[in-house]
């Protein structure tokens, strides 16, 4: 997808952080333009030192950088690669991050804490950010927290062009909690299936409860489909109530496969109760995270065509998580 490149070639830099570089040369890939360089170094003091090796005066500056840990690192690299290239004077400077962890980070619902998504956001604007983009908020009115045009797309397109391939005729799409519910009802839309979810109770960031499931997975094939796994401990507790309630094959799915603390080896300990995992590559994940059965499917071309629709001038509204599910509407 050379097109946007070849229209844009003297304009357009694209840079990445140090927290997924895989990811943005897939992007720069998709868009048949280079990967420019950048230097991320420390001084003796443990300072970070963020250099930008190609000039991007006048230029469309992408900043790519998903919050990954360590976090705290990664988000001070960002923002200060999006002020180095403010005070080179780029034209615009969009910041893509395909994976936002302070999204759950959205309501004071405790004494004396921050809300700490609109405190990153604020960062990132002030940094210099003209635009962002990023994908499946936890928190979708997150979104409103940037002050800044800001693109929220979906991975369904991936997730949908996956399942697609198989028989879906005894399947259903099961959301973790009635929270997702409308996420997961867009998936199953899509798909032409049945759509049910958990009634579920957070205990702590490692536990919930799970009394039951809202919507019928006797004898049915479940796909569990959320925004993120990262201990864990939601998902199992599903499996559980899933496995009570007679379902057949289960299939966990998610955009954001974090798969911190013992995630992995919970799975792995779960053997042939689950038949596939199913991520996206939003976050990196290394060889001893990759299960036999987990599929990690590439989140660039969404970026890749809501950048090259950006630089160009077009509508990326098809792309974005919560555009209505009608054709023609980009």
């Amino acid at each position: 997808m050379s097109n946007a490149c070849d229209a844009y070639a003297t304009k357009l830099r694209i840079f990445s952080g140090s927290s997924h570089p895989d990811l943005a040369r897939e992007i720069a890939d998709y868009l048949g333009c280079p990967l420019c360089p950048s230097y991320t170094t420390r001084f003796s003091n443990d300072n970070l030192f963020v250099q930008l090796g190609e000039s991007v005066r006048g230029k469309e500056v992408v900043i790519i950088q998903s919050f990954v840990p360590p976090v705290s690192d990664h988000l001070l690299e960002l923002l200060m690669m999006i002020d180095a290239a403010r005070s080179a004077s780029a034209h615009t400077i969009h910041a893509v991050i395909p994976y936002f962890s302070y999204a759950r980070s959205d309501k004071k619902d405790q004494p004396r804490i921050s809300i700490t998504a609109r405190l990153i956001a604020d960062l990132i604007a002030t940094a210099g950010a003209n635009h962002v983009m990023t994908m499946t908020l936890h928190s979708p009115q997150v979104h409103g927290f940037f002050s800044v045009p800001t693109d929220h797309l979906t991975s369904q397109p991936a997730f949908v062009n996956h399942f697609r391939t198989r028989d879906l005729s005894n399947t259903v799409i099961v959301a973790p909690d009635i929270g997702h519910a409308k996420r997961a009802a867009r998936l199953a839309r899509s798909l032409g299936v049945g759509v049910a979810a958990g009634d579920k109770e957070r205990l702590s960031d490692e536990h919930v409860h799970i009394s039951g499931i809202i919507g019928d997975i006797s004898g049915k094939d479940v796909i569990v489909f959320d925004d993120e796994i990262a201990t864990g401990g939601s998902v199992m507790g599903l499996i559980e109530v899933l496995r009570q309630q007679k379902a057949r094959k289960i299939t966990l799915a998610c955009t954001h496969g974090v798969f911190s603390g013992q995630c992995i080896t919970r799975f792995r300990e779960m053997g042939d109760l689950i038949e596939e995992i199913v991520t996206t590559n939003t976050v990196p994940i290394p060889p001893e995270k990759r299960l036999p059965n987990m599929t990690v499917l590439s989140a660039a071309p969404i970026f890749g065509e809501a950048i090259r629709r950006n630089v160009t001038g077009q509508s990326v509204g098809s792309l974005f998580a919560y555009w209505p599910d009608k054709e023609g509407n980009a």
